[in-house]
């Protein structure tokens, strides 16, 4: 049977014609169908997720410029004489539960500084690294000071404001006069904010006897422990230790007003410090993170009030509880469970020196007396200043990001090279 002859092969099929446009730019054609359904399932979500995060972050820039440009123009006033002292500021700062002074230190440079540094205000740092910090400071401020007048005679030890006080004196240079205020950052700071001042001015200039306490019995090895842990102290520098309270919350009924208490405090601003901890949080950390152009309105509205010095009487509430007690009390849901547990740290259990048990002033309800809480002012921004900030139109170059400040800036690097450019006059070699 004679072969038969072989089909011919199918003629190849003609390539799809080229974009002219990208042909002549070298570019390859496009792909003509969508990506699969998982990748645009990715890149939707990561598209959204990174939207979130700059629109956030370009409205929590606009916030605190708008605050920012409000109090510009008090840093180009005229100061007074030059003989008077400028006004001046006192932060109280803390380590927040479970973490270190660093996180309070960097939420008050992202969120306070820039509005205090716009205003060209002066201010001072009062900061705590463990419980009662604050409190032991704020107290010890107000017994020294009730001991110049109610026992002048008493000598004290000098510290560094004392020497300045001194040199204050000689050059006949007068304290400042006005409004000087305090900003205190997060709950946890206030509630020792609030008992210092109650300690301060309801308790006795008399340091309380040292509790006695009984050592605890030591085997070989905590006698071993506590050798090595002397090394350790002994290599460590010195902190003094933090002086015990002068009373307890109980005796605030029992005492009496000193003559030198003033009729009015210093205005406070309680800023807020939301910080919670642990992986269970992932998604209120998360939330938080994606707002944070909220907060950073409000703490810029309390600090331009602060810097304007615009206060306020606390206001009465419903009830047995006053406004001072239930401020920034939803921060306490953010503590750790450690807070308000009465065992003791795992400091205090390796360490086998015996020592007096240190207030729980986060854990233990906020008490506090009419008689103190009533020369108490809060600052407030006024309607007026308010109403100012929201006609302040922020520029776009004052919160776009790197990349398209840096694209703008090469657009008018490139602009700028086809401007005709003024020539000097030609005035030939002045060698000749």
């Amino acid at each position: 049977m004679p072969a038969q002859p072989a089909a011919p092969a199918a003629a190849p099929t003609p390539p799809k014609p080229q974009n002219p446009a990208l042909r002549m730019m070298g570019l390859p054609n496009l792909p003509r169908k969508l990506p699969s359904r998982n990748w645009m399932i990715f890149w939707g979500i990561t598209g959204a997720f990174a939207s979130f995060i700059i629109y956030d972050k370009r409205e929590k820039k606009r916030a605190t410029a708008k605050w920012r440009r409000l109090v510009a123009p008090m840093a180009n006033e005229p100061i007074g004489a030059a003989n008077q002292l400028p006004r001046k500021l006192t932060i109280y700062l803390e380590a927040p539960p479970g973490d270190s002074l660093r996180t309070a230190q960097d939420h008050f440079i992202e969120y306070a500084k820039p509005v205090l540094a716009a205003s060209g205000l002066d201010w001072e740092f009062v900061q705590g690294r463990q419980q009662g910090d604050v409190r032991a400071a704020v107290a010890e401020k107000i017994r020294r000071l009730r001991r110049k007048t109610e026992q002048p005679t008493e000598d004290m030890p000098p510290t560094e404001e004392d020497n300045l006080e001194v040199l204050r004196k000689r050059m006949n240079l007068p304290e400042y006069q006005g409004v000087k205020g305090d900003i205190v950052m997060g709950r946890h700071t206030w509630k020792e904010y609030v008992r210092g001042l109650h300690e301060g001015w309801l308790g006795s200039l008399q340091a309380p006897p040292q509790p006695v306490i009984e050592p605890k019995p030591q085997t070989g090895e905590d006698g071993e422990k506590k050798e090595a842990a002397e090394e350790e102290e002994e290599k460590k520098p010195d902190r003094p230790p933090q002086p015990l309270p002068h009373n307890k919350p109980e005796d605030y009924a029992l005492a009496s007003l000193p003559p030198t208490i003033p009729e009015e405090f210093a205005p406070s601003a309680p800023l807020p410090h939301p910080h919670r901890l642990g992986f269970r949080h992932t998604f209120v950390r998360l939330g938080r993170f994606l707002n944070r152009r909220k907060l950073a309105d409000d703490i810029g509205r309390d600090v331009a009030a602060v810097c304007f010095a615009t206060s306020r009487d606390w206001k009465p509430q419903e009830g047995d509880e006053m406004e001072q007690q239930l401020v920034l009390k939803s921060g306490e849901r953010d503590w750790p469970k450690f807070v308000w547990q009465d065992e003791p740290s795992k400091d205090e259990e390796e360490n086998s020196t015996p020592k007096p048990p240190k207030e729980k002033i986060w854990a233990s309800p906020l008490t506090v007396d009419p008689r103190i809480t009533s020369r108490m002012r809060r600052f407030e921004i006024t309607p007026e200043l308010e109403a100012r900030a929201a006609q302040i139109k922020v520029p776009e170059e004052e919160i776009e990001g790197w990349i398209k400040g840096t694209l703008r800036g090469v657009w008018r690097w490139g602009a700028s090279s086809f401007e005709s450019k003024p020539k000097g006059p030609n005035v030939g070699n002045l060698d000749d």
